[in-house]
């Protein structure tokens, strides 16, 4: 097993992801753990752990990709409603110590709540690839 973050391995291609988008310092795949379905993480293709650590046009890029990520979810979810965060540091609950953005589509009868209840007790710690595979070929062909 090589060195690295495990958002690192994922870059190198060492771990496979299931990419939405990419672009300038950036890159963006769905969680293989979703609190929803379409939930993607956006993450700068510099390894650091938090936002501060990347200059300004990295940090602009960054979020131009989320930005990016934001309307391939609308058209994909017919929304323009997201849950965005980051946790940036270890005490902030960033698990991953490599910066990521978590972008949640939020829709109509999604119950609409509050970030803590979004994360429930799943009866699985199987992430599945195949249905994460053709989600992902969905939302980044705009389909």
């Amino acid at each position: 097993m090589s060195e690295g973050t495990l958002f690192q391995r994922i870059l190198s291609g060492e771990i496979p992801s299931h990419k939405i988008a990419s672009g300038e310092g950036w890159y963006a795949f769905l969680d293989i753990f979703p609190r929803r379905e379409g939930h993607t993480l956006v993450i700068p293709t510099k390894p650091v752990q938090r936002i501060a650590e990347l200059d300004v046009h990295e940090r602009s890029c960054l979020f131009e990709g989320v930005v990016l990520v934001q309307n391939l979810l609308s058209r994909h979810y017919d929304t323009t409603d997201f849950t965005v965060v980051v946790h940036d540091g270890p005490l902030a609950g960033q698990e991953v110590p490599h910066v990521h953005v978590h972008i949640l589509p939020r829709t109509p009868g999604d119950s609409g709540t509050t970030l803590a209840a979004m994360w429930p007790i799943t009866d699985t710690n199987q992430p599945n690839h195949e249905a994460l595979a053709l989600l992902a070929e969905k939302i980044s062909s705009g389909g």
